[in-house]
């Protein structure tokens, strides 16, 4: 047992679950639970908007990924990186004002409401796509817990993910949305510090640039973006750029716009974020190419633990301890924010919805906590097979989100005449390309976000153009939001 690192993530998970309790007492209303009373600060929201959306996949799936195809997989990094910007700068402002004005305290709430659909078929079927697709992602956040558990400690996989998974629900059942914001805020500044000085330390020990460089030729890998003339690399080139539509689409980021304090704040929000995201996704792509050097041959399976290893062979072990406090920061900080998001699907926009309309605030609430725990079980269970690997897992995840609600939240903000007929028509019609795509295998050659999202706007498109909005109120509403967010058009 090593005891320093033992001790250090023994300090750390003491220190979340503490911010938990503090935050217990504090919520006795459903928007204080799920969005904290929309009074969070700058600094807050921007850190916990990109923990929560780079999860154990930065320090583990993406440098894994580099590590096995060299530099064309950095074109995810690419794609992120623009993906993250354009969510900031174009649906950040108006979502906030425009889930106020509707009074929305989560996504589906805010279709009903924006779209005005009678029939509460279009809340009802994005909690549904929420709760599935929240689930497969969480169970990658397990999948990353058990892995660093198991290679730091040397337990059993599947004692590694009960034990991880076990702390996460912890503090999210305690705390609610100000518990997972401020410990994603701790969490942000540990795994932007661990990106930057691991792979610093790593690169002289690698041999530096022409040691990488040898490694990777000697491997077949190549150093460069540009993709060859062959169909298939310009298509895997596409596909990686592509995890840039997810953004407009993950609940779990749209949530950190809807709960800040003022547009102003969200302005140097998105300047800080832009920080944080440039120098992350930098490192971790970084860590990928160092570990080439580094690394000649790991097994099938081991390569999303290269950061771990590297950590080893770098660090003194009480160093050691807090670097991997910042790998399990990663995981945990986006799990945290998928089990309230889910919950508040489960309890909100199905429980009150549909079975109970009239449950008080404080009975939702317990819904709400009792929700986190029954979702984080299944995704425990999903998790347990050995062979799962992690960006597999997200890009799933991640591409549902996308091809589902990214088109729908885009045209509820920038479309006057969109109904709540086109919106639904739109994000069952991604839900089933993106599904069909995977199944098929096509997914192989091109990532089936692409195909899910384009055939969500071309059907709330056609479908806009027979049926468009008539209802005065919504188009008023949509053109006060349109004067108040600061956008013109």
């Amino acid at each position: 047992m090593n005891w320093p690192i033992l001790i250090t993530l023994i300090l750390y998970l003491v220190l979340l679950l503490g911010i938990g309790l503090y935050f217990y007492r504090r919520h006795d209303t459903l928007e204080g639970y799920l969005l904290g009373g929309r009074g969070l600060g700058a600094w807050v929201t921007a850190f916990s908007a990109q923990a929560s959306d780079m999860s154990g996949w930065l320090l583990m799936g993406l440098p894994g990924a580099v590590y096995l195809h060299g530099m064309p997989d950095a074109w995810i990094a690419v794609g992120l990186l623009i993906g993250t910007y354009l969510n900031w700068r174009l649906v950040a402002a108006r979502l906030r004002v425009y889930t106020q004005k509707t009074d929305s305290i989560t996504l589906p709430c805010f279709f009903e409401q924006r779209f005005g659909d009678p029939t509460g078929l279009l809340r009802s079927v994005s909690a549904i796509l929420i709760l599935v697709f929240f689930t497969i992602y969480t169970s990658s956040g397990m999948v990353a817990a058990g892995k660093l558990f198991e290679s730091t400690f040397g337990i059993p996989y599947p004692i590694a993910v009960l034990v991880g998974g076990s702390i996460v629900i912890a503090y999210t059942f305690l705390g609610g949305y100000l518990a997972v914001c401020w410990t994603d805020m701790f969490q942000g500044l540990l795994m932007v510090f661990a990106v930057v000085i691991i792979p610093t330390l790593a690169f002289r020990q690698s041999g530096g640039t022409r040691a990488i460089h040898d490694a990777m030729a000697a491997k077949g890998l190549t150093f460069s973006l540009i993709p060859t003339s062959s169909p298939f690399s310009v298509l895997a080139m596409i596909s990686t750029l592509a995890w840039g539509l997810g953004y407009c689409g993950q609940p779990h980021i749209l949530a950190r716009f809807m709960s800040v304090q003022s547009l102003r704040k969200l302005r140097q929000s998105r300047r800080i974020a832009m920080a944080w995201v440039v120098i992350s996704l930098l490192g971790a792509v970084a860590i990928g190419l160092i570990g080439i050097a580094m690394f000649d041959h790991l097994a099938d399976g081991e390569e999303e633990k290269v950061f771990i290893y590297m950590i080893r062979e770098v660090c003194h072990p009480w160093l050691q301890g807090v670097i991997l406090a910042a790998v399990l920061s990663a995981i945990m900080s986006t799990i945290d924010s998928q089990l309230l998001v889910s919950a508040s699907a489960l309890s909100q926009d199905l429980y009150c919805k549909v079975v109970k309309k009239e449950a008080s605030q404080r009975k939702i609430v317990l819904l709400g906590r009792a929700c986190v725990v029954v979702i984080s079980v299944i995704a425990v269970v999903l998790a347990l097979p050995r062979d799962n690997l992690i960006l597999q897992i997200v890009a799933y995840a991640w591409g549902g989100f996308g091809a589902s609600l990214g088109p729908v939240v885009l045209f509820a903000l920038f479309s006057r005449r969109t109904t709540w007929i086109s919106a639904l028509a739109g994000m069952v019609t991604g839900a089933v390309v993106l599904w069909v795509w995977k199944v098929t295998g096509m997914g192989e050659r091109l990532y089936e976000i692409v195909p899910g999202f384009a055939a969500n706007c071309l059907v709330i498109w056609a479908v806009n153009g027979f049926h468009r909005q008539r209802d005065s109120y919504i188009i008023q509403q949509y053109d006060e939001v349109v004067t108040e967010s600061g956008f013109v058009g």
